[in-house]
């Protein structure tokens, strides 16, 4: 990837614009021609591909910095492409793009190794975001990484990143966050994490909990407050896409 360094704008810092070598794998053709001149505006070099087949050729011949990757495709579906780009050893970090909403296939992506994924139809805003985030991040993928909004967990190191920053946590926090996102959707009381994410035989009230619970989510918090660990009011706390202050 190379570096440029930009004029932010007088009397600032220099800022640095990373210009990445990208492949666009989408079989809609308005839609790709869409991505491409948006990553180029950037100044982002981008190859494409319509077509899975194609795709797993072209990942096995150039290196790249990202790969945005369809779920549908001819050929080769994205899922395929990626089990393949994985399996072979590839560590290129993938957005995946689908029109799919349930959460089984977006689990079932993240958990073949996406890093991340946007459901269609998708603000451009946000698939800016997500790329930038992507590209700030390590370029390496252990086979065991947990994604939610825009946050990543990379569970052999522990390490967690926001928006392709490293978050410290500690140990507990770390444990809740994991859970949470493991099971996302779903709702726990504060009972029920003590049973399931503190140690057996620990001594401590459903008032640690709300504690560390606090603490989580103003660490991972977005600016405005809002965090993607969510109180079920009456119910106890659930990790969802969508966020609540």
């Amino acid at each position: 990837m190379e570096v440029y360094a930009l004029p932010w704008s007088e009397g600032k810092d220099l800022r640095l614009l990373l210009m990445a070598k990208i492949l666009v794998v989408e079989d809609e053709q308005d839609l790709l021609n869409i991505l491409k001149a948006s990553l180029e505006a950037q100044g982002h070099k981008v190859d494409v591909s319509s077509d899975g087949a194609d795709a797993i050729e072209k990942l096995g011949h150039f290196k790249f910095d990202l790969v945005i990757l369809d779920w549908h495709l001819p050929n080769k579906s994205g899922i395929e492409v990626l089990s393949h780009h994985r399996n072979s050893g590839g560590q290129t970090p993938v957005l995946m793009l689908t029109g799919r909403n349930q959460a089984m296939d977006k689990a079932a992506g993240l958990d073949t190794g996406a890093d991340d994924y946007l459901t269609k139809p998708f603000d451009e805003r946000e698939f800016d975001a997500r790329v930038r985030a992507l590209l700030r991040r390590p370029h390496t993928f252990t086979g065991t990484v947990l994604a939610l909004g825009d946050i990543t967990i990379e569970q052999d190191t522990r390490r967690v990143f926001k928006s392709g920053k490293e978050i410290v946590l500690l140990p507990l926090e770390y444990n809740l966050l994991e859970f949470l996102i493991r099971h996302r959707g779903q709702s726990f009381s504060a009972e029920a994490l003590l049973d399931r994410v503190w140690k057996t035989g620990t001594e401590v009230s459903e008032d640690a909990v709300r504690t560390v619970v606090k603490t989580l989510r103003r660490k991972i918090a977005n600016p405005d407050g809002s965090s993607v660990i969510q109180t079920v009011y009456g119910v106890g706390y659930r990790a969802s896409e969508s966020t609540e202050k």
